[in-house]
């Protein structure tokens, strides 16, 4: 699924596991519940999507971008909090 543009969409409970989304884009995606496990998501392009969750340790995420609001959803792992 390498270059696969998600635009403008809703990817809800999607299951990204295993899958090799390098050079994707998800802008302004919704992005609610799915799963990225074991996902090469480098050079992904997350700066206008939503509501997900992506464990750094799990998933490839070299040269992702993220907005700063973002990256929080890079950290839930974690439970803290930023304020």
């Amino acid at each position: 699924m390498q270059k696969t543009p998600f635009i403008n969409s809703s990817v809800k409970d999607v299951d990204f596991s295993e899958c090799d989304l390098t050079h994707s884009i998800f802008k302004n995606a919704d992005l609610t519940n799915t799963i990225f496990s074991n996902t090469n998501l480098k050079s992904v392009n997350f700066l206008t999507a939503k509501n997900y969750t992506i464990d750094p340790e799990r998933n490839s995420i070299s040269k992702a971008k993220f907005s700063l609001e973002g990256v929080l959803g890079l950290l839930n792992k974690y439970d803290i909090k930023i304020g």
